[in-house]
């Protein structure tokens, strides 16, 4: 369990080093700092066996909110509760000595923990088995490159039998292998009430691991809910940001708009699934036609537009898009009051379960002019089970061979 109660960090920034030492010495006549609020007023719950995500811009607080919550630094205000053992895999270079081998890392790590030695001992195959890094175990840690040293971090943090785990963006320096290894970790931590707070800026794998995600903007928790939320909250500022002007002193763009941005030179006014006779459809079984019908009306003139939709799975993550420029389709010149549209019709070849559309026009540049994020939901049905996210429709046959001779 992780309690965060009302906690600030404020750091002094200083034009020159030495005015540091003229406000130590009282020289300067007047405070020679300006105060730089990492954290504002943070409160925040997360319950034993909850799996949550910090995203965000960078600059907006979130590593400064590991670091307090696990003990690196302390709050300006504010206080956080932690029950339960607690390991951290912060920022690259944190919790290792470089002058010591890996394996001396690790048994000191583990004591510190309040292991005894002779439990980190009886941990240590296992370490060296996940990390993967074979005879360098016995190097000194300065000779790491950055993967070797994540791998071996990684494998200390999760198998010391912490209650409490935090992740720093640390895997992001790991290969592909290694990172599908930590995420079938994750979830045996899950399953067994391991309480995990995770930053990372990779959204899919919020939508992914995470039972709940937190949106930070400049030192504070602006959104709370769940990652497909958040993710696509995050995702419509993103937009906001890159798309128009911010000059400073200009608030940023408000949350409520998030789900829904774009410059406005188009607008869609409908998104529906339609059978054949153009009316609402009914449900879907795999391996039906899949018949999606977009209108849009133009309050600008627009050139050559491009259009599109994007399907997501109940856990978030992008199943299958498609737009008119992948699909080299010109729609050609639009007027003030030109309406579009849109038919995309295909084999749906997915498998049974909850998914929803995502569907977006943009300029011919790939900036926005109206996107909307999950603007429908539908469900897929199956007679039969099937795994994964597609119903490849395989058939099976099989035969009886004779043993060859011995």
């Amino acid at each position: 369990m992780i309690a965060v109660q009302r906690v600030s960090k404020c750091y002094p920034l200083y034009r020159r080093p030495y005015d540091r030492l003229l406000e130590l010495a009282r020289l300067a006549g007047r405070k020679a700092h300006t105060d730089f609020w990492a954290l504002s007023n943070v409160s925040l719950e997360v319950p034993r066996g909850q799996f949550l995500a910090i995203v965000g811009p960078n600059g907006s607080g979130k590593s400064t909110l590991l670091q307090i919550v696990s003990g690196i630094t302390r709050p300006t205000s504010g206080r956080v509760i932690t029950q339960g053992r607690m390991a951290a895999l912060l920022e690259l270079g944190a919790g290792f000595n470089p002058e010591f081998t890996g394996r001396e890392n690790v048994l000191l790590n583990g004591e510190l923990l309040g292991l005894s030695r002779k439990e980190v001992e009886e941990a240590l195959p296992a370490i060296e088995a996940f990390a993967e890094i074979g005879t360098f175990v016995d190097r000194p840690v300065k000779e790491y490159s950055s993967g070797m040293y994540v791998r071996l971090a990684f494998a200390t943090a999760i198998h010391v039998k912490p209650e409490v785990l935090i992740v720093d963006e640390a895997l992001a320096v790991g290969d592909a292998i290694f990172a599908s290894r930590c995420m079938r970790k994750f979830e045996e931590m899950k399953e067994r009430q391991v309480t995990i707070l995770f930053v990372s800026h990779d959204l899919g794998l919020v939508k992914r691991l995470a039972d709940r995600a937190v949106l930070m903007l400049e030192g504070r928790i602006v959104a709370d809910s769940s990652p497909n939320e958040i993710v696509n909250r995050y995702v419509g500022l993103v937009h906001e940001w890159q798309n128009r002007e911010n000059p400073a002193g200009r608030p940023r763009p408000a949350l409520e708009h998030a789900h829904r941005h774009g410059d406005g030179a188009s607008r869609i006014v409908s998104v529906d699934l339609v059978n054949r006779d153009g009316g609402p459809a009914g449900p879907i079984e795999s391996g039906d036609i899949l018949h999606i019908r977009v209108r849009a009306v133009f309050h600008r003139p627009v050139n050559d537009p491009v259009a599109g939709f994007l399907i997501r799975n109940r856990l978030g993550l992008d199943v299958y898009g498609t737009n008119t420029r992948i699909e080299n389709m010109s729609l050609g010149d639009f007027q003030v009051g030109d309406i579009l549209q849109l038919d995309f019709v295909m084999k749906c070849l997915l498998a049974p379960q909850d998914y929803t559309l995502t569907v977006a026009t943009q300029h011919c540049d790939g900036t926005s002019q109206d996107w909307l994020d999950d603007v429908v939901s539908f469900a897929v049905t199956w007679p039969v089970g099937i795994a994964g996210t597609a119903n490849l429709r395989a058939s099976i046959r099989s035969a009886r061979l004779e043993r060859t001779g011995g």
